[in-house]
């Protein structure tokens, strides 16, 4: 067998958007039609934490379509990443080299799914040299696909999205998520919960990160704020929120990278008072 008889098959004229789509729409068909039928509950960090057979089944099926078309790119998913900082610090230096790294949550809100609680999504975003490209966040109950190309702004059903206009806190809707790590980031971020509260119009805690961002940048919230995040939860919906007009930081206000696990994120006018009233509860997570 010859050199050129070695070379595998790429399917061509494929664009990064158009596989971003086509896996993501492809894993949330999958995913509804198991929607209900999961038997099986495994844990990751913590009795809160859940994985089902369908996360894991929806990621090799992104996977697989992805290196169809791309096999020299480097992939970062949750399910193949054990939790916890120190595992997330090694996933991130064995990719950091890699030109291209697709950064994959097959569902972002398992635990919703396993409820039949209908709030969770598929996020894929595409990094080219340590800066999130392309992000995808496609919400199979609603049938709404989120999509946002650096430099070529976002649309949710072929729609530009942009940010709310609201411009104090007394008038924003704010969303936040329940860590499922109990010891550190939970006390920190009820500290905000109780900080932020009397402060906003409401607040609320939808259960998928992906989805919150998806939301800040289509206007639906005024902003969003976790701790102990991961990259997976939120590489495509900052991309998102920086292209319908909004701003994503760390609580601390430092731009935003893949290595980010506490995240501030707004329509823009609103971020000073969220980051200054988390740090006066002393609610960052630093």
């Amino acid at each position: 067998m010859n050199e050129k008889d070695k070379v595998p098959y790429v399917v061509t004229s494929k664009s990064h958007t158009a596989v971003a789509i086509n896996c993501a729409a492809k894993a949330g068909e999958w995913i509804q039609s198991k929607l209900g039928t999961v038997k099986q509950l495994g844990t990751k960090s913590s009795a809160q934490d859940l994985v089902t057979e369908v996360d894991k089944g929806a990621e090799q099926m992104i996977r697989k379509l992805i290196l169809t078309h791309f096999p020299d790119h480097a992939i970062l998913g949750e399910e193949g990443v054990e939790p916890g900082p120190e595992a997330l610090t090694k996933a991130l230096e064995a990719v950091k080299d890699e030109p291209y790294v697709w950064i994959i949550d097959p569902i972002d809100g398992t635990t919703n799914y396993v409820h039949g609680f209908p709030f969770y999504s598929v996020s894929i975003a595409l990094a080219y040299q340590g800066e999130v490209i392309l992000g995808v966040i496609y919400d199979p109950s609603r049938d709404e696909l989120f999509i946002a190309e650096k430099g070529k702004g976002a649309y949710v059903h072929g729609n530009p999205t942009a940010v709310s206009k609201d411009n104090d806190l007394s008038e924003s809707l704010l969303a936040t998520g329940f860590p499922t790590e109990h010891s550190f980031n939970l006390p920190n971020n009820m500290a905000g919960i109780q900080a932020l509260l009397p402060k906003v119009r409401n607040l609320r805690g939808g259960g998928s990160a992906a989805l919150h961002m998806a939301y800040v940048a289509a206007g639906r919230l005024s902003g969003y704020w976790e701790l102990g995040l991961n990259p997976w939860d939120i590489a495509a919906g900052a991309l998102l929120i920086q292209e319908s007009g909004g701003k994503v930081t760390d609580t601390k206000g430092r731009p935003y990278d893949l290595s980010v696990r506490n995240i501030a994120a707004t329509n823009g006018k609103i971020h000073e008072g969220l980051l200054n009233t988390l740090s006066e509860a002393e609610a960052t997570g630093y």
